[in-house]
């Protein structure tokens, strides 16, 4: 029973932000393929993104993920896909997912296109038994523990237009148990359901106002909704703030190096007792687009 309890006290991080369990994100709305397959393609042309997010900085154990995604449409068709790779390490435990997203987009009306997209993900989980004070080292419980595989199928809907865009999906349709030793099942990876939307607004020729919102509901857990406010300067220069109920305030900035280079940089504040613990969440992303002619006509927010 105590070496039970012991691995439980090392997995307690996911409960103290409020259930999370897929990985979180500040600026989820230039990362949207993480959440939703149907947005692989949407942007017309090829385009890859690389973020790092390091939550919670100075308390031990606190969530780090490393994410890596690329999408094109295919051809001239009504298809597009994408490929992710995200790497999530919370305390003893490191999870990796390789996901493949297929999105096919229909013309709704002249401004429009709705996309429906699939998603197929491996998950691997492990638990580093070396990083845990185990009560007795010689508990055959820790003697074995194997990278755990499970895989899992998730789909999305999204509409949009150069303007604004609303989705809403269910990345994993399966629930599964991350630790399993046949007495003991923690750890259960839950249904999550997302809403996201946004909409760019022109308050004059060199400025815009780009609001967006990201709702997450999973059972067990209150609803978690991020809403975040964005300005663009120029088409280049990009300030905002978000707020995510009950969890953080943050500050946003990017900055659009070249037609094909877009860099940002997000920092979280916390507003829960975890603040007294650590100096908050940083989050910094990279994206290259390979410019053409049907990329368009203006640098996008999403």
């Amino acid at each position: 029973m105590k070496t039970y309890i012991t691995i439980i006290c090392t997995l307690i991080l996911h409960g103290l932000s409020y259930s999370q369990q897929d990985s979180q994100y500040t600026q989820y709305m230039y990362n949207t393929a993480n959440v939703n397959p149907a947005y692989a393609g949407s942007r017309g042309t090829l385009s890859a993104f690389l973020l790092h997010r390091s939550q919670w900085v100075g308390l031990d154990g606190a969530p780090v993920t490393n994410n890596f995604s690329i999408s094109s449409p295919l051809g001239d068709s009504d298809f597009g896909m994408g490929l992710s790779f995200t790497n999530d390490k919370i305390g003893p435990t490191s999870e990796n997912q390789i996901s493949a997203d297929l999105a096919y987009f229909i013309q709704v009306s002249e401004n429009y296109k709705l996309s429906v997209g699939l998603k197929g993900t491996a998950n691997l989980f492990n638990l580093d038994v070396n990083k845990l004070t185990i009560y007795d080292p010689f508990d055959p419980q820790f003697q074995n523990v194997d990278t755990k595989f499970s895989p899992n199928i998730g789909a999305g809907m999204y509409l949009f237009s150069e303007k604004g865009y609303l989705g809403i999906s269910v990345p994993n349709f399966f629930e599964s148990y991350r630790y399993n030793d046949n007495d003991v099942k923690i750890n259960k990876e839950k249904m999550h359901f997302y809403f996201i939307g946004g909409y760019a607004f022109d308050i004059n020729e060199n400025l815009k106002f780009k609001p967006a919102l990201l709702a997450k509901v999973v059972e067990g857990a209150p609803l978690q909704a991020d809403v975040t406010a964005n300005f663009l300067f120029f088409d280049k220069l990009t300030l905002g703030a978000a707020y995510r109920w009950d969890a953080a305030l943050s500050g946003l900035a990017g900055f659009q190096i070249s037609d094909s280079w877009f860099i940002g940089y997000g920092y979280d504040m916390e507003t829960t007792k975890l603040a007294r613990y650590n100096s908050g969440s940083h989050e910094i992303f990279l994206r290259y687009e390979l410019f053409s002619k049907t990329r368009v006509s203006a640098p996008r927010f999403f």
